[in-house]
């Protein structure tokens, strides 16, 4: 009955559609709406002349080599440059090469580019994306999913050309807000090309008509580069299995079968277990003997009349709470040790000194007689009950 039900919903499992990623990864390789997978392949048709080359090291480690040329691209949601890779980006475009960067948030002191978001005041309003170039007319392109747009705060016309912009429509199609998403920064002899709008160039804007028109427009500005670097480097999603489970949960076949095992698993465990389980034996706690013990140890004293065994524990255990509880030194040989005890057990100095000397009478006597005993714990017993 297990493995009937098991087979049925495997067979299920199977014949389901499988759920559509949304996550933005913005890889080469992924196939999956926010990835590039569509755009990476037609590189080589839009520029024919160019070499295309993956790189999979940051900026800094790359342009080391000072042989480099070309056009280096990067698109994804988010690109953060530290400080001494973006110097080795300068120093690449001011040689006369081109850097293209499609993300939402760009903040580079040195070019006095920062970007803000473009609030939207209502469900309704809808963002669209046009190019400033009369050539490719004033048609607006829209991008009908839930983003971040974003646009650049202020725009240096002295060093930067407005290549495009973007803004929000309400419901009758009426501009609303707006702000520039596409520039080209000279920057020696080459030029950065920034976009806001890294979305015109995932798979699911490539594959609906006609948004790649835009994609392509965009491009155009890139020119006939010889060589077109593509950064793999800043991406949001793995470009690479970076773990053995990671691996396995990637591919169906073995993601089913890693499932299944671990389905085994907990059910051997749940109904197995029972049944190779070995009977557990009651185990009954200790019990306490230290009333029959002392009842032992002090009947062994009494019948060998051990007075002054008796006598030499009662003051020890008489002296070790004393140290204990108010923390003396309890050398009763000392000058003022009968005066510091007095004090601390909160009685007369008079009936602590009475004790202090019969214990020195007791301890200085070979052997005790039954009387001395009693009296020496009647002392001690009044001395004590209710000290502080």
């Amino acid at each position: 009955m297990f493995v009937l039900g098991l087979g049925l919903l495997t067979i299920y499992e199977l014949q389901k559609p499988k759920p559509i990623n949304w996550f933005e990864t913005y890889v080469s390789s992924h196939k999956m709406p926010f990835g590039t997978y569509v755009l990476f392949k037609e590189l080589a048709d839009l520029f024919p002349k160019s070499k295309i080359e993956t790189i999979r090291i940051s900026p800094y480690l790359f342009l080391k080599d000072s042989s480099k040329a070309g056009t280096y691209m990067f698109i994804d949601k988010s690109v953060n440059f530290g400080k001494a890779e973006f110097d080795e980006l300068l120093k690449f475009v001011e040689k006369g090469n081109t850097v293209f960067i499609a993300t939402h948030q760009i903040d580079l002191d040195t070019l006095h580019l920062k970007t803000k978001l473009l609030q939207s005041n209502a469900l309704e309003e809808k963002p669209y994306f046009t190019l400033s170039n009369k050539a490719f007319g004033s048609k607006e392109y829209y991008f009908d999913r839930p983003f971040e747009n974003f646009v650049f705060k202020e725009v240096d016309t002295i060093a930067a050309n407005i290549l495009g912009e973007s803004g929000l429509l309400n419901t009758q199609n009426s501009r609303i807000k707006s702000g520039v998403n596409f520039v080209k920064y000279q920057y020696g002899k080459g030029y950065f090309l920034f976009n806001t709008y890294p979305e015109a160039f995932i798979n699911y804007t490539l594959l609906k008509a006609p948004n790649q028109e835009y994609a392509a427009q965009v491009l155009s500005y890139l020119g006939n580069p010889s060589y077109i670097y593509w950064d793999a480097y800043y991406k949001s999603g793995k470009t690479q299995i970076s773990s053995p489970l990671y691996f396995i949960l990637s591919n169906k076949s073995l993601k089913w079968a890693y499932q299944i095992v671990l389905f085994g698993s907990l059910v051997f465990v749940l109904f197995g277990g029972k049944r190779i389980q070995r009977i557990i034996p009651i185990i009954k706690p200790l019990q306490n003997q230290t009333l029959a013990f002392t009842r032992t140890i002090s009947n062994m004293y009494y019948t060998k009349a051990s007075h002054k065994i008796i006598a030499t524990h009662k003051i020890r255990y008489f002296l070790a709470e004393i140290r204990l509880k108010y923390h003396i030194e309890t050398d009763i040989y000392k000058k003022d040790f009968t005066k510091i005890a007095a004090l601390k057990i909160g009685k007369s100095f008079e009936e602590t000194e009475k004790v202090i000397n019969f214990i020195k009478l007791v301890e200085a006597k070979q052997n005790l007689t039954k009387a001395d005993l009693i009296l020496l714990n009647n002392l001690i017993y009044n001395l004590t009950h209710n000290a502080l």
